[in-house]
């Protein structure tokens, strides 16, 4: 029960991430591509020195083949990851982004079998059922990109921010979003499959998260940069986008990285990757309250 405790905790504090996201992304002075920048180097500032003291008498020698795999669980599980899903979250709604990652178990499955960590036997009927909640999931995250039935009211505290307008979304932007946010799920399942192979070698969850984090804060930075290169976009302020900052750095890259981490190596990547609706429920039922976004249900809009 323990991993499953992990992974109710990890997806309580991404909802929270989400929420905070989407505030930033609509009310925020700040581009988010120098948020996610300023994010990995919190969360790398939190666990480098963690990770030094809590398993400085267990882990094992650093190769140059776990540095590699560390990098290229940066680039897919954070930078290219993130900054996929910031673009989406800009033309769509916080839960349409986050109902397209309900695609993870699908893509970490297909992944899965090809890198030989999960065996398919087409008469099992545990391969059976994986298969159809495959379909299912690719199905489900379609009809929430082109179906919007009834809409559903919630009551709502009005969150209002400077230029934040809620459920304005182009219908041109809000399908390119949607493709999006399913790039920014089949980077994120390949992380899952590269830390699985990483946890084999590299047993050490702080260590493993921080080098993630170090590595995620030098490419989004780099990137950020390039698109930002202005020093004025690099101002902290006492504003929505320093506590979006602090929130992902220290318990999104910290502690969520350090307990995803740990039911990878306890229970395996496609164990981690079924947990995942459960960020959709809670983001939706938040979304609909803290950001006046709309819920729908029952009939087609045309």
């Amino acid at each position: 029960m323990k991993a499953v405790l992990y992974m109710v905790v990890v997806h309580v504090i991404v909802a929270g991430m989400n929420i905070l996201y989407k505030l930033s992304a609509d009310g925020g002075r700040m581009s988010l591509r120098v948020l996610v920048a300023y994010r990995y180097m919190f969360g790398a500032a939190f666990l480098c020195p963690l990770a030094f003291f809590l398993e400085r008498k267990t882990r094992t020698r650093l190769t140059c083949f776990i540095l590699g795999q560390a990098f290229c669980c940066a680039t897919f599980g954070a930078s290219l990851n993130q900054n996929l899903y910031i673009a989406a979250l800009k033309m769509t709604s916080a839960t349409l982004a986050v109902a397209m990652t309900n695609l993870l178990p699908a893509f970490t499955f297909i992944l899965a079998i090809m890198f030989r960590l999960e065996r398919l036997e087409i008469r099992s009927s545990r391969s059976q059922s994986k298969v159809l909640g495959t379909a299912v999931g690719v199905c489900g995250a379609m009809l929430l990109t082109f179906y919007h039935g009834a809409k559903l009211q919630l009551w709502s505290f009005h969150t209002h921010l400077p230029h934040h307008h809620p459920n304005q979304h182009q219908s041109g932007n809000q399908v390119l979003g949607s493709m999006l946010a399913m790039a920014n799920t089949l980077s994120y399942a390949t992380w899952l499959i590269i830390q699985a192979k990483m946890s084999k070698r590299y047993p050490h969850p702080y260590s493993s998260s921080a080098l993630l984090n170090l590595f995620a804060a030098i490419q989004s930075t780099c990137v950020a940069a390039i698109t930002d290169w202005d020093p004025s976009a690099w101002e902290l302020r006492w504003d929505v986008n320093l506590l979006t900052i602090i929130y992902t750095g220290i318990l999104v890259s910290g502690l969520v990285v350090a307990l995803m981490s740990w039911a990878i190596q306890m229970r395996g990547p496609l164990f981690v990757s079924a947990f995942n609706p459960l960020s959709l429920v809670i983001v939706a039922f938040f979304g609909s309250i803290f950001l006046d976004e709309a819920l729908h249900l029952g009939r087609m809009e045309i």
